[in-house]
């Protein structure tokens, strides 16, 4: 084996160690008494950090996504999700919680830890959304070109480049903690692909076609948080009127 060949072995080695680990770490999170269908507070399982709720937070209809940065299944589901959550974003609570699939998407982990960066100055969905719109531009991106992209975004959203970088590595236990806290609530609930949608605690695994609700593997048919006019009509509004709130003002 040559020196070069080795070299590379070795950071392939090194690599896929790394992301037997994090597995192994998240597999290990006690959230045996967890409410998974709960918007969480900060705590220190969690690594100090809250779930990252849009919206109304104290609302009794609340919409959960496990979801995937470098997922381009995700990516196509930012547009009709914000549809729904600006359109109610007085009445419902739409909380996002990472799920990096680490076996397929090697930057996943990375992203969500820059979200979570963001969130510290205030900016997480701000990056959340700049993350997704740029998904072409970092999925493929080393390890170091990953971090300077990110900080680029950081500081289109005003945020300086040098204090994301020293932010990103000062608190990468506490940002870690609560990767590995979301994606074992995501476990907890039966989630296995991205993005796994539950409102109020149910798995929104429905597929439509013409407005309606349709047999999975209908042709033509699309996940029914796909189509924000059916999702609205079909899943919101009752759920709404189950919770006793008034929705007869909202354009």
């Amino acid at each position: 084996m040559t020196r070069n060949t080795w070299i590379i072995f070795t950071a392939v080695v090194v690599a896929l160690f790394g992301t037997l680990v994090y597995l192994s770490s998240s597999d290990n999170v006690d959230v045996s008494n967890v409410d998974a269908t709960k918007i969480q507070p900060a705590s220190e399982a969690s690594g100090n950090i809250a779930d990252h709720t849009f919206g109304n937070a104290n609302s009794k209809v609340v919409l959960f996504e496990y979801g995937d940065f470098q997922c381009p299944g995700c990516k196509g589901a930012v547009e009709p999700i914000k549809t729904i959550t600006e359109k109610y974003k007085d009445q419902l609570a739409f909380t996002f919680r990472a799920f990096p699939l680490t076996s397929i998407h090697a930057n996943a982990i990375a992203a969500a830890a820059s979200a979570e960066v963001a969130g510290f100055e205030g900016k997480y969905w701000e990056m959340h959304d700049l993350l997704y719109q740029n998904q072409d531009s970092w999925e493929g991106a080393s390890a170091s070109d990953r971090t300077d992209l990110f900080a680029g975004y950081a500081a289109q959203l005003g945020i300086d480049e040098t204090k994301f970088k020293t932010t990103l590595e000062d608190r990468r236990d506490d940002i870690n903690k609560k990767i590995d806290f979301d994606q074992a609530l995501g476990r907890k609930s039966g989630v296995n692909s991205t993005p796994t949608f539950y409102l109020n605690g149910e798995k929104l695994d429905q597929v439509v076609k013409d407005g309606k609700i349709v047999p999975a593997g209908t042709e033509g048919a699309t996940s029914v948080w796909a189509d924000p006019e059916t999702f609205d009509t079909l899943i919101l509004q009752p759920a709404f009127k189950e919770a006793g709130i008034d929705i007869s003002n909202v354009q």
